[in-house]
């Protein structure tokens, strides 16, 4: 019974998506636009990264140097931190 459980996880492992794995990563840029309403920033680096809804921009506006920790999630950069680079 335990050969049987051991190779149905091992066959689901390697039948998984790999498109489902998430890649995290950060980036030290300047903002160039802040869009509220559709929760995005965009940075000097040419690329746009999505906020969650909850996101605070409260002081983020174009010319700040941040950090975001982001994760990139089909093709998108969703932000799950962000520092403010004094």
């Amino acid at each position: 019974m335990r050969f049987i459980i051991a190779a149905l996880l091992g066959a689901a492992g390697l039948l998984s998506p790999f498109s489902a794995v998430a890649e995290s990563a950060d980036v030290e840029a300047v903002i160039t636009d802040v869009d509220t309403e559709r929760l995005s920033l965009s940075l000097d680096d040419g690329k746009s990264y999505q906020a969650p809804e909850e996101f605070n921009f409260e002081g983020l506006k174009a010319g700040v140097k941040v950090i975001v920790f982001y994760t990139e999630v089909d093709g998108k950069r969703v932000i799950n931190d962000l520092e403010v680079v004094q």
